[in-house]
């Protein structure tokens, strides 16, 4: 079992400097964790869908930008909706794992952990897309607790995780992970760790990776925490959802602070995206890899 982190430092080549990454992870409004007390799982299949609305605006923004992106896909989603993995797939666009159906890695164990990756890996593939080599967690849940899961992931060959988030943070992270692409050695072998984006301030890894925070943060300031990153010689790396994508979606009763995580700044996401999109190059985790050298 792997207890610690062992990394290697990045690797930024200059020539690759300005190339970025950006994901999305494709699951329903209705399957995250800040919705959990509304929606329990039995009540899923009966709740209607809205991810088109968001599949399609993201879709559309990257074709217009010509940019690439990597979409996790959640294996349930995948099982119900073959033709977006094959929309992702002509598209130009990398799809990877997000687990079957959302569940922390805090209530899975390694046997749980590989059947749940198991099953994902049979629906990404009977979609069309090859298996699955990447992978991230739900609710960036691989901790220091949780650690046990690199094992898994290695074991079953896997080559990349985007699942730590260096940042101190009550629920998930890694405060003191190396905050740019890393080398996680294992007695079965070694895989590739690409945190999303944080900027270091105070003596901290501020989080500017995307999802909430892309929400939170005005459009420039976003923008300027890429420039600065890239600027280094690093790429950054960028996340967001298809549900926040979707303004117009239902309002339910959850806890304050959990309704402004999910329903903030919503009608502004697609206008930020395209604002980025057209001063950065993006592409895929896997191919930012790949060009760096790492895979």
């Amino acid at each position: 079992m792997t207890s610690e982190p062992s990394t290697t430092n990045a690797m930024t080549p200059a020539d690759t400097a300005t190339l970025s990454a950006i994901s999305f992870d494709v699951e329903e409004f209705f399957q995250v964790a800040n919705l959990r007390g509304h929606y329990a799982r039995e009540d899923w299949e009966g709740v209607d869908s809205r991810i088109d609305r968001g599949m399609d605006a993201i879709l559309g923004c990257l074709a217009k930008r010509g940019a690439r992106a990597t979409f996790f896909f959640l294996g349930w989603v995948a099982e119900r909706r073959p033709d977006l993995v094959r929309a992702c797939l002509d598209g130009g666009h990398e799809v990877q794992s997000h687990g079957y159906e959302h569940t922390f890695l805090f209530d899975l164990d390694a046997a749980a952990l590989h059947a749940d990756l198991a099953r994902t890996e049979e629906a990404i593939v009977a979609a069309g897309a090859p298996r699955p080599t990447g992978f991230r967690a739900s609710t960036f849940t691989l901790t220091r607790e949780t650690f046990w899961a690199v094992d898994v992931l290695v074991e079953r060959g896997y080559r990349y995780d985007s699942s730590i988030h260096p940042i101190a943070h009550p629920t998930y992270g890694i405060e003191d992970f190396e905050p740019g692409i890393s080398r996680i050695e294992t007695e079965h072998g070694s895989i590739v760790e690409f945190p999303v984006s944080t900027l270091r301030a105070a003596g901290r890894n501020l989080p500017v990776g995307g999802g909430g925070y892309f929400r939170l943060l005005p459009g420039w300031a976003t923008r300027m925490a890429v420039r600065r990153i890239t600027k280094g010689g690093d790429p950054a790396n960028l996340y967001l959802h298809p549900w926040e994508f979707d303004p117009e979606q239902p309002r339910v009763p959850a806890p304050a602070l959990k309704r402004l995580r999910h329903y903030l700044n919503l009608d502004r996401t697609l206008d930020r995206l395209d604002a980025l999109l057209a001063r950065q190059r993006f592409a895929g985790l896997g191919e930012v890899l790949t060009e760096r050298g790492w895979l």
